[in-house]
């Protein structure tokens, strides 16, 4: 089995972080690829930047089933460019925020996103509830940290950040997903703090990839995700 592990930002420091939790969730069978996008912001810190990385993604994409790849996991936690990219594939394509909160409602009644800049925090509120619905989502809290700061976290970066996920916890959530791949590296640190699941979304994927494609599943090309039309576009 072959993956694209894809980073639409342009950090390639970030993207050598979050592997390691692809790596560690794949099956000795699995071959787990990371790529850095070439062109595009240098971190994806809400809708402008998710709008620059869409187009140089989607090209990237267009040659993964002829270079043998069996899905595709777009390591951006705000699922960037998901459904264009699985109505241009027939593989299956996995978003951060989607893995991450279908396998939380197996182990959480409430879950909450803990994630980095305020701007980030209405899309987010957006997905999770799109997908869990607003009974089972306990919302969305920023740590008013900039994406690349997580790469050398500080002590008071980590302090903003447990203590964002002591309010949520506080308000009644029983689960944390950590909203950004750029968290991977600290979920066994929060998990050990506070005692409930901590979804960790790159390792999450990796794990929904993996299963998908060996139940033999392919994305559906009726409804919203037909195929494009072959026409001009410039």
């Amino acid at each position: 089995m072959k993956i694209l592990l894809y980073n639409p930002n342009t950090t390639v420091s970030m993207t050598v972080g979050f592997t390691p939790a692809a790596l560690a969730a794949a099956e000795p069978t699995t071959e787990v690829i990371a790529e850095t996008a070439a062109v595009g912001p240098e971190s994806i810190e809400g809708y402008y930047d998710e709008g620059l990385c869409v187009p140089p993604m989607l090209h990237r994409f267009s040659d993964l089933e002829a270079e043998g790849f069996d899905a595709a996991i777009i390591a951006c936690f705000d699922d960037t460019g998901l459904d264009a990219a699985r109505a241009l594939l027939s593989i299956p394509v996995f978003g951060l925020c989607q893995s991450a909160a279908t396998l939380a409602t197996s182990v959480c009644e409430r879950v909450a996103i803990v994630t980095t800049m305020p701007q980030s925090v209405p899309p987010l509120n957006r997905l999770l509830s799109s997908y869990i619905g607003t009974e089972r989502s306990a919302g969305v809290y920023a740590a008013g940290v900039p994406v690349l700061d997580l790469e050398t976290p500080s002590d008071a970066t980590l302090a903003r950040l447990m203590d964002r996920c002591e309010q949520a916890l506080n308000d009644g959530a029983d689960g944390l997903i950590l909203g950004c791949a750029g968290l991977s590296q600290l979920a066994q640190t929060i998990n050990q703090r506070f005692g409930v699941p901590v979804i960790e979304p790159v390792a999450a994927a990796t794990k929904l990839a993996q299963a998908t494609v060996s139940l033999g599943l392919k994305t559906s090309k009726s409804g919203g995700w037909t195929p494009p039309r072959d026409k001009r576009r410039t």
